[in-house]
């Protein structure tokens, strides 16, 4: 049990730090790693409780910037799918989770390395379309957010903007994931996978990560967090 809770802590420091120095990505390498060591169903609510509070200090700001037009369509629509994907994550075979998340992350982290962006008209309905398969990844594999950050990031706001919706959208569809989970009973919480233990861990790397963004080119950190991704993910594939 000893090892187990180092790993997590140091998982989560390094969680952290991707995130502060990309601004996402937290949960694209806790989960795959984390789920190589624990069920799957006991990694994602930690994960998803952790994520969402280290938003919490940018909402009062990101309320204020955000295009609500743009991001109704896809939080409405992940909230009727979320009950789906909170379903998968209770009844699927462990493995089956493992390889979807460690898949997810590859091709997320592969898309964005790549500089492919997505510059098409943005109907309502693709938004919704999009919120839809958001809400079932989100629910199943605690990642649903890729498909958002890359659609969000390719519009045509302006960056502060850009970050206030993924911002809300993003704490929007994790709480009521997390509220989801909780009324169907699969809010695990406990032992070394606590946000006791985990959000510490987390907020210190997101210090690291925002002082070596402040200090370093962010084109190059960038890249430096989709390789650590994408091998990471990898590993977790091949496990």
């Amino acid at each position: 049990m000893t090892h187990l809770l180092v790993i997590t802590m140091l998982v989560s420091i390094a969680g952290g730090v991707i995130r502060g120095m990309t601004g996402f990505g937290g949960s694209l390498i806790m989960t795959p790693l984390l789920s190589m060591l624990f069920d799957p169903r006991r990694v994602v609510p930690p994960v998803l409780l952790v994520e969402a509070f280290a938003a919490a200090p940018m909402l009062a700001k990101a309320a204020g910037l955000a295009h609500y037009r743009t991001i109704a369509p896809i939080c409405l629509a992940s909230f009727v799918t979320l009950p789906l994907g909170a379903y998968v994550l209770t009844h699927a075979e462990p493995h089956v989770l493992r390889r979807g998340i460690a898949i997810m992350v590859l091709l997320f982290s592969a898309v964005l390395f790549s500089g492919v962006r997505y510059r098409g008209p943005r109907p309502v309905a693709l938004s919704a379309g999009l919120g839809g398969v958001c809400g079932v990844m989100l629910g199943a594999t605690g990642i649903g957010a890729p498909p958002v950050i890359l659609y969000l990031l390719s519009g045509p706001d302006p960056i502060a903007v850009t970050r206030a919706n993924l911002t809300l959208c993003v704490a929007a569809i994790s709480l009521a994931a997390l509220a989801i989970l909780w009324m169907q009973g699969a809010l695990y919480l406990e032992g070394p996978l606590s946000p006791l233990v985990m959000a510490p861990c987390f907020y210190g790397g997101i210090v690291i990560g925002t002082h070596l963004f402040v200090h370093a080119s962010e084109r190059a950190l960038r890249q430096v967090a989709l390789v650590l991704l994408m091998s990471v993910s990898a590993v977790a594939l091949l496990k």
